[in-house]
């Protein structure tokens, strides 16, 4: 696992509450450090500040995404909508604000690590989809493929395995994050928006992606009939 924080203390508590709980650990105290670390170390998890010299951990998140889906989690010291927007943007996975506790944090590492080994790797076609998690890419008719982040392709992949049918949003925010709070579901919210203007002609009026009020989202599948 790669920590990266610029806080040493922090850095130091996080290092050693992951190692007692059984992780190998790589840490970094500022983003070229973290680039570094994953260009040599390949890790399997990497826990990135966002606020961090020589490189924010949005930027080390992107670099990662280049050239690796692994499971990806960034802290902040702030709880506002710009930040989750920015992690998602980056290809986070997870977000977390400070101050937490090691338990949370572990609990939250643990569950994230889970739903990632258990990420779609065959081509699935359904209608006028085609969804390749391989290539982390969902084509719809003839429209050229869309490249998605790692949070895109598992609610893609959920929505696909329920086409035309309506998923409840608890149902969607267990499968991306493990649990359904207020922050999850106002999350799921900003990862549809991002969807929508992926995947639609015109995200004000979808087509594809569609809303069910008051109980969650379908995804549309044009099979011709």
């Amino acid at each position: 696992m790669l920590i990266a924080d610029d806080d040493a203390d922090l850095l130091a508590l996080l290092e050693y509450s992951l190692s007692e709980a059984g992780y190998d650990v790589l840490t970094a105290a500022d983003g070229a450090a973290a680039i570094a670390a994953f260009e040599k170390e390949d890790p399997d998890f990497a826990l990135l500040d966002v606020n961090m010299p020589a490189f924010d951990g949005l930027q080390v998140c992107r670099e990662i995404r280049r050239r690796s889906m692994i499971p990806v989690m960034m802290l902040t010291a702030r709880n506002m909508e710009e930040d989750l927007v920015a992690a998602l943007d980056s290809g986070a996975d997870d977000f977390l604000s400070k101050p937490f506790s090691p338990r949370i944090l572990l609990a939250r590492i643990r569950a994230l690590a889970r739903r990632s080994e258990n990420r779609p790797a065959d081509l699935v076609e359904s209608g006028n989809v085609r969804f390749d998690p391989a290539q982390r890419t969902v084509q719809i008719g003839a429209a050229e493929p869309v490249r998605l982040t790692a949070l895109e392709l598992r609610v893609v992949e959920l929505f696909l395995t329920h086409p035309g049918r309506t998923v409840v949003t608890d149902q969607l925010t267990r499968h991306l994050w493990g649990r359904a709070t207020g922050h999850e579901r106002r999350t799921l919210k900003q990862l549809i928006y991002r969807l929508r203007h992926k995947l639609e002609a015109d995200p004000s009026a979808p087509q594809t992606l569609l809303t069910t009020p008051g109980a969650g989202y379908r995804f549309v599948v044009d099979t011709g009939a």
